[in-house]
């Protein structure tokens, strides 16, 4: 007889699985949002305008939506572990490439492509968690695993500020050395996910066969519990196109990815324009990521804890909204740091509750893997737009209250849509399956 408990299970599905994932998503969203730092002197030195400048931070997500949903697609039929790897050894490339762009056009052109190479790796590694952890787990696995955005930029926004103080070493400027350092360590972990990730539970070596018989069966049980609607809950990927829940998602997402990604690009420069050097403006823009932290992990608990999804998410990007729009009107005061703090704690506390939110529509398979990527991929187009007013605000008013002002109206418009569209059950299981987590299993 074997004997085991649900935690002892979770417990090694995180510990052997979340910390990698964790590790490549901090490194994936340093290079992704490095430009933000390297635009402190990389700017002026390349001859890129506020408007370039920004059109190139966003363009990265003109490159990343188009492939994401074929990417995606090819992780299902080649399996995770190699579609990861190959899509973290392209991106790695692409990272350290961008330390030899020389003007606007090469600017444009590079942010394009690193945006193609990272396609899929984050809706991968959603879809993948499904393939692992019960229903019930996945808004705190999910937010634990997404502390990657906040870390990344809490501790790249420090180090990113002191690469750029390598200026002239070697004959290479300061940003020129902060891409290529901070683009080679996606190239060397390729393969510790070669060697260290399995495919799904049952190529799974840590678990044995009673542990993956459970998760099978738990697995198979969140399946046959899909909430089901006229237009979702479907494996094919064509019906995932005409689903207005979906599209609903997708946009919903797009309010709060237009937030994070506006106001990320941009933070650097907003905190400098206050008159702080540029070391001091690394570790000030570390502030309100060490709180999105917090709050990343408070939702996500509490969106588990009591099995509700939509009222979570409303509340964060309420919080977004508020706190960009109060930094837009102190945007020159030191008040803004405060504001957008608390802007924060909802951008990264909205990713917990929304996640779970797609697998109960979607079945498995194909369309799980369609539906995933596609929400993604509109959500993503606001990483494109949120930067891209911003810059367009700055150039046209030298302020840049405009953009915060309408990165706020976004989100508030995300909120209502929530409110409007979503139903769903509270973690897309009912109660029984919920009141299992103590429980000891024994399998002969």
């Amino acid at each position: 007889m074997e004997q085991f408990t649900e935690q002892s299970i979770m417990r090694k599905l995180f510990l052997r699985l979340v910390p990698l994932l964790t590790i490549l998503y901090i490194i994936s969203y340093i290079d992704r949002v490095n430009v933000s730092f390297a635009a402190l002197t990389m700017n002026k030195q390349i001859g890129l305008s506020p408007y370039i400048y920004g059109w190139g931070a966003g363009i990265f997500f003109i490159g990343y939506c188009a492939f994401e949903i074929p990417s995606n697609l090819m992780l299902v039929r080649f399996g995770a572990r190699r579609w990861i790897a190959r899509i973290l050894f392209t991106w790695g490339l692409c990272a350290v490439a961008m330390c030899w762009v020389q003007g606007p056009r090469s600017f444009l052109t590079m942010r394009f492509i690193l945006g193609v190479a990272e396609a899929g790796f984050f809706p991968g590694v959603i879809l993948y968690l499904t393939y692992w952890f019960p229903a019930r787990y996945r808004a705190r696995i999910i937010s634990r695993f997404m502390l990657s955005i906040p870390i990344s930029l809490a501790v790249g926004a420090p180090v990113s500020t002191w690469l750029l103080s390598f200026e002239g070493t070697l004959g290479f400027h300061g940003w020129q050395w902060l891409y290529f350092l901070e683009g080679v360590p996606a190239v060397l972990l390729t393969l510790a996910v070669l060697k260290l990730l399995p495919d799904d539970p049952t190529k799974a070596a840590f678990l044995s066969d009673g542990e993956k018989l459970w998760l099978q069966k738990e697995l198979e049980r969140d399946h046959e519990q899909v909430v089901a609607s006229k237009s979702t809950a479907t494996a094919g990927v064509a019906r995932v196109f005409t689903s207005p829940i979906i599209w609903a998602l997708g946009f919903i997402y797009f309010a709060a990815t237009g937030a994070n990604l506006g106001l990320s690009m941009f933070l650097p420069q907003i905190i400098k324009a206050q008159g702080f050097s540029t070391m001091q403006t690394g570790f000030i823009t570390s502030i309100p990521y060490i709180t999105g932290c917090v709050g990343m992990l408070t939702v996500g608990y509490l969106s588990d804890r009591f099995k509700e999804r939509k009222w979570h998410l409303i509340a964060c990007l309420l919080l977004i909204a508020t706190g960009l729009g109060t930094a837009g009107y102190f945007s020159r005061s030191i008040i803004a740091i405060f504001a957008i703090s608390i802007a924060t704690v909802g951008i990264m506390g909205a990713k917990g509750p929304f996640w779970p939110i797609p697998s109960a529509y979607l079945k498995t398979g194909t369309g799980a893997a369609a539906g995933i990527a596609f929400i993604n991929s509109l959500g993503n187009l606001g990483g494109f737009f949120g930067p891209y007013m911003v810059g367009w605000a700055k150039q046209v008013t030298n302020s840049f209250a405009g953009g915060l002002y309408a990165l706020a109206t976004m989100t508030l418009l995300g909120a209502i849509l929530t409110l409007v569209s979503i139903k769903v059950r509270k973690s897309g299981t009912p109660d029984t399956t919920e009141k299992v987590s103590s429980e000891t299993a024994t399998v002969a």
